[in-house]
This record gives structure tokens, sequence and C-alpha cells, in this order.
């Protein structure tokens, strides 16, 4: 990357962050935090062989919560100088001083802050030049390109590298930070002509450019995710087993974070609305929070309050063993904070012991979906309705592509109907989960 060199080091990163709590105790803050973070990355476009597009990004920012009791004022700057800090705070307590009091607002308590550091290894550079990038971005569009005559275009192949840092710090004495990087390689090739065209892409995402699965594969590997769509067909409604493939799982786990999160449940717009202690899956399922995990892509020491992480089990026998909140939607709930103040960290579902062709011949006849489209999923009741496309399924074996179908039911009978999770995780973000059977779903289609 060009020009990969941080241009703050932690310690100066430090020193703005106690400037701000300095100030804002000297303007009469009774409390006051901080993130200060610098981020900068370069990402490359390929189409066709030719660069599309170049991107450089340099960015950097100051966040102050200043609060005057119980009322809360936020700013931020992307000025550095003493001058912009002094008056970053200054707006902070300004707006407190205008907002209603809220008697949840205030920092965590000390003694829940993170104590020492933690080198969890998440900050791994790619000192790759423009001109790499855009070379490993032809290797992998090319790759996709050789697999067959039939794959006619492509949406570009695109290598992304990111690097950051930041420090938090509050007026409890807490202060700490650290850099972390995420690199991407991905590919989206067309394929087939007029009306007979499909699309798919693959993409693999880590801390570590060395664990980036090579170019060459993921574009030969998009490629034959594309042809095998060829000659799609519609399928008429009916309710059969769904298989949903591995990524889109983890999308499935979202959605189960979503619900269990301190947000959704104080505002009462969650199905999941007091579930504590009650069963929400079948009795197999388990899923741990693992905060750190070395090179982990949503691995921290401590969360956005500055909250130590800790390993937790949040669903065990199938029963929901604890919900997701921060320091805040922890007091609207009369809780504790569980530490994720930010969202979850690396979520691990447990496995059976198939992989995805063993849980193909399990589900026998119904449909395997591979891609998922729109936003149709309602919190407040559950309802889930997504369009969809991928394979139709009969003895266990894929018989044909289907597309233009939706898929729909409800979260709550989703996360119950689970009938099997395969070992084949793709390990891309904060979910690790492997491809997900449920039971039974609506396929409408003609």
């Amino acid at each position: 990357m060009s020009g990969h060199d941080f241009s703050y080091s932690q310690g100066r990163l430090r020193e703005l962050a106690q400037a701000v709590l300095d100030h804002a105790s000297n303007l009469g803050a009774s409390a006051c935090e901080t993130d200060v973070s610098e981020g900068l990355g370069q990402t490359v476009t390929v189409r066709s062989g030719e660069v599309e597009t170049i991107e450089y990004n340099r960015d950097k920012g100051i966040g102050v919560t200043a609060y005057l009791g119980q009322r809360r004022g936020h700013a931020s700057t992307s000025d550095f100088s003493a001058d912009a800090v002094r008056a970053t705070v200054e707006a902070a307590l300004s707006i407190a001083r205008f907002t209603a009091e809220d008697d949840c607002a205030g920092l965590p308590d000390a003694a829940l802050l993170a104590k020492k550091p933690m080198d969890l290894d998440l900050f791994h550079p790619w000192n790759l030049s423009v001109e790499q990038a855009i070379e490993l971005a032809r290797e992998c569009e090319q790759a996709a390109f050789d697999v067959s005559p039939l794959v006619t275009n492509s949406e570009g192949a695109t290598v992304s590298a990111q690097q950051s840092h930041f420090v938090s710090a509050n007026s409890l004495g807490f202060m700490d930070g650290y850099a972390s990087s995420r690199h991407y390689l991905s590919c989206a090739p067309i394929v087939g002509k007029g009306a007979n065209m499909q699309r798919d892409d693959w993409y693999s995402s880590h801390r570590d450019p060395a664990d980036l699965a090579p170019a060459s594969r993921i574009g030969d590997y998009a490629a034959r995710r594309a042809l095998s769509r060829l000659k799609a067909k519609k399928l008429t409604t009916r309710q059969v087993p769904v298989l949903l493939e591995a990524p889109l799982a983890a999308g499935l786990m979202n959605s189960f974070v979503h619900a269990a999160s301190g947000g959704a449940l104080y505002r009462k717009s969650s199905f999941l609305l007091d579930s504590l202690g009650k069963q929400i899956f079948p009795s197999f399922v388990r899923i741990d929070e693992r905060p750190h995990l070395k090179r982990g892509l949503a691995s921290s020491p401590f969360d956005d309050d500055g909250v130590a992480t800790h390993d937790r089990t949040v669903v065990e026998d199938g029963v929901l063993q604890g919900y997701f909140l921060s320091t805040y939607t922890g007091r609207k709930l009369g809780m504790p904070t569980t530490g994720n103040a930010g969202g979850s960290h690396n979520l691990i579902v447990s496995s059976g012991p198939l992989d995805l062709r063993g849980l193909l011949r399990e589900m026998g006849t119904g449909l395997l979906v591979t891609e998922v489209l729109g936003h149709g999923i309602n919190y407040v009741t559950g309802d889930y309705s997504r369009g969809a496309a991928g394979y139709w399924v009969e003895g266990g074996e894929i018989a044909f592509p289907v597309h233009e179908i939706t898929i729909a039911g409800n979260l709550r009978d989703m996360f119950r109907g689970i009938a099997a999770i395969g070992n084949d995780l793709e390990v891309r973000g904060s979910k690790q989960v492997g491809s997900v059977l449920i039971e039974r779903m609506t396929v409408a289609g003609n």
C-alpha cells in the first residue's frame, strides 16, 4: 500500500485523548469519554482486465461524549489541532446543557473496565503497491475467465488493504487502544448471453494477507458458482426443507444477535423479548462468544464502552443464556452490561458431523439457498421473507438451479426448526457457523 504508515503514533493519540479529558474536566464536565482514531487503505478494482477504480482513503477523527450529571452531549471532529479539540469538547458540553436528563446515561462501573493491555495479533499491514494490487486483481479475474468461454463478462475483481488504530479513554482512568487490519479479495463473474445470464461472487477476508485464499482460486470458484446457475428455473409455491449455505447462515445469526440485543429489547421491538432462560433453538445448538481469538475478525479486549470482554456461552442446549448489552441498554433493562457495546465478538455456533454434501443427503428433497435479496425481516414479529436463488435438491443431490423465488417463515419457527448445522465454516466476519438446515419454510414462486 502506498503511504502505509500511520500519520500519528499511538502515543500521540493518547495525548489527544488526555487533552480531551482534561479540557472537559476544566469546563466542569462531571464525566467524559473519547475515541481518537486514524485509518487508511487502498482499494483497486479491475473489470475485464482494465483498471476501473483506484481508491485511497485516509481519515481521522475524535469523538467526544461529555456528561453534566445525567445529561449527555456528543460532538466530533476530524481536525486534530488544539483549537479544534477544545471547540469539540465545548460543543459536546453545550449540547449536554440542552438535553433532558436520562437516568441510564453515564460511564460504566469502573470495576468493569479493561485493566491491562492484551495483544490479540490483529495488526498485519499489507504493504502492497498499487501496481501489485492491480496485478493481483487481474490474476483473480482472469482465473474466472479461464474456467469457460461461457464466462462472458465481469462485475470486477477487487483487492482492498485496510488498517486503522485508535485510543479510547474516559474520566474514570481508562485509556487503551490498538491497531488492526482487514484485507479482502473478491471476484464477481457474469456468465451466459442474452436472456440466459447469471452472476455469482466469492471473496476472502482476513486480518493477515497471508491468510487470504489465493487470487486464482477465488476467481475460479466464483466462475464455477456462476456457471452452475445457468438455465435456472422458477418453482411453484410449496413448503419444503431449506438449507442455507454457510455465508447465509451467518446472516441468520446476525438476525439472532439483533433480536437479542439491548436496543431492540428495551424498545420492545424484538420477538425475543423476555426470552432469557427459554429454549429458542433445538437442544443440540450451542453458541459461544470468544472475544479474545488471535486474529479474529471481531476480537477485542474491550467493548465500545471500555468494558472488558470475556468468553461466555450465549446459548446452551438451545436455551438463551444471555443478551447482548451495552452499559446503557443494560441499565434500561435493569441488567448488567455484557461487554457488547458495539456488537458481538466472534460468535461460534457448534457444528455437527456433516459437511455440505452430507447436509444435502440429510435434507433429501428441498431447496439449497445460496443467495438472498432484500431486507424483509420484521424483528417485532419475527416474520421473514426474502428473495432467493439457489438449487433444487432431489434424492440428496442438486437437480437444477432456481431463481426468482421467495423464502418465507418466522424467525422464531426457523430457529426452533433447525435440523442440522454443518461443519463447513466460512469465516468472514463476527459469526462462525456452517450451513444450516431448516426443517420447513415456504418457498413462493409461480
